[in-house]
């Protein structure tokens, strides 16, 4: 990763942890709402956590990616074969492919974790070098934030200051010189579980 040349705005998901959290917001709703959750649309999900990171549409309406002027890159370390909770979900499908939405064109490398490390130590070595990475503007981070967000925050700690960084975890913890957003809301709508549904419950 430390050769990569980076765009100007990265996501970086621990994908394992991310669909395990899908499968229990499926099972809770499914109960909830008596329906059928379906797998979560990858591309919705991206979507919307570069939404959560600041990303604006294109104003014009035309799309960015029409004028090829933004691409957001998606790094998803795994151990599994896949995200069994999310469409598409193999890592085999999903690895150097791309695609086009109203916020630019995303691109996604698929990373795993290898024998002679852990999804916590890959996960917070990828961060520091995103967070020290010059061409990285904009930083949108998917961590087990319940086992590693001390660790997280220590290392954002340090980033540079222009940069504009946003944590995405299932409740708001605590510090950190970063914004927050709740993980809940961006898998709820990729999973097509709306608002109006919870609300009349």
């Amino acid at each position: 990763m430390e050769e990569t040349k980076w765009k100007d705005t990265v996501i970086l998901v621990d994908a394992d942890y991310v669909n395990k959290v899908a499968f229990d917001l499926i099972v809770n709703f499914e109960r909830m709402l008596g329906r059928r959750i379906p797998q979560a649309d990858m591309a919705c999900w991206l979507e919307c956590v570069a939404l959560d990171g600041g990303l604006k549409p294109d104003p014009s309406g035309e799309g960015a990616e029409v004028r090829g002027e933004r691409s957001v890159q998606v790094v998803l370390l795994h151990k599994g074969a896949q995200m069994d909770n999310f469409a598409p979900g193999a890592f085999s499908e999903l690895d150097g492919k791309a695609f086009s939405g109203r916020l630019g064109e995303f691109l996604i490398s698929c990373v795993p974790v290898e024998d002679l490390t852990t999804m916590d130590d890959l996960f917070v070595d990828s961060l520091q070098i995103l967070a020290n990475a010059a061409e990285v503007k904009r930083l949108i981070v998917v961590p087990n934030a319940e086992s590693i967000y001390n660790k997280v925050r220590e290392v954002l700690r340090h980033a540079d200051d222009e940069k504009r960084i946003t944590v995405l975890a299932m409740q708001p913890m605590e510090g950190g010189n970063f914004r927050q957003e709740i993980l809940g809301y961006s898998l709820m709508a990729a999973l097509g579980i709306r608002s109006e549904e919870i609300n009349c419950k």
